[in-house]
């Protein structure tokens, strides 16, 4: 009489998707409170769907070896591949993935987030193959780098700042002086004018670097309060 010899009961299935949810909620949360586009429930969808393939590609896995055991005739005849499965996650996942990258005004976002995904995707296939060592090893990973690794190593990348203004020496001089006050390093300048009905206009490009305990939204409020400056915004490289 033919039997399982290696399944998966009900009680580790349940315990394999609650073990899905709970990760991938504690990381989702961490980007929905971040206002990040996707949040808790796309990231349990992903990581609990991750999970669902990686279990039927373990049973059937199991029903193979099941059937190898008590049907050694057919062994040369049924196959399975662990792999395939799983495999087909791992690239599926990259359309939803690209999905929650935004281009908007020549800066890109979403990165993080689409990578977040790809990992909760991970994590649910090695908690759905019963890995469970690998799964919460891996969740800490993803949490340490979202939520510690800015606050260990800040970076402060160049970026370009326009500044639109008028009355050229008076202004030119405040911005100079700013700069040298707040130890904002400028590396490269790029300059317009432009001629309207009553007066010049001038624009100034400055590719800058700030000083690590700044941050690019004081250096744009500390200028733009000029009475000269007209315009001020950050430009990506």
């Amino acid at each position: 009489m033919w039997f399982n010899l290696f399944t998966l009961h009900l009680y580790e299935i349940i315990l394999r998707l609650l073990l899905a949810i709970i990760i991938s909620g504690v990381i989702g949360y961490d980007r929905e409170h971040k206002n990040r586009p996707a949040g808790i429930k796309t990231h349990v969808l992903v990581c609990v769907g991750a999970c669902v393939i990686a279990l039927i590609q373990k049973e059937i896995g199991y029903n193979a070896l099941n059937i190898a055991i008590t049907h050694p005739n057919l062994a040369g005849i049924v196959r399975t591949d662990e792999a395939r499965l799983t495999a087909q996650v791992v690239s599926g996942i990259g359309f939803l993935g690209a999905g929650t990258i935004i281009v908007q005004h020549r800066t890109i976002r979403g990165l993080t987030t689409a990578a977040s995904l790809w990992a909760v995707a991970g994590i649910g296939i090695a908690v759905g193959m019963g890995d469970y060592q690998i799964a919460i090893a891996s969740a800490i990973a993803v949490m340490l780098v979202l939520v510690f690794l800015k606050k260990v190593i800040h970076i402060n990348p160049m970026k370009k700042i326009e500044i639109q203004y008028r009355h050229k020496l008076e202004t030119k001089e405040f911005i100079q002086a700013y700069f040298e006050k707040q130890h904002i390093l400028v590396t490269d300048v790029n300059f317009r004018v432009t001629q309207t009905d009553t007066n010049l206009i001038y624009v100034n490009i400055y590719e800058i670097e700030i000083p690590r305990a700044m941050n690019y939204a004081d250096v744009i409020e500390d200028i733009s309060l000029n009475k000269n400056i007209m315009r001020i915004r950050t430009v990506s490289l």
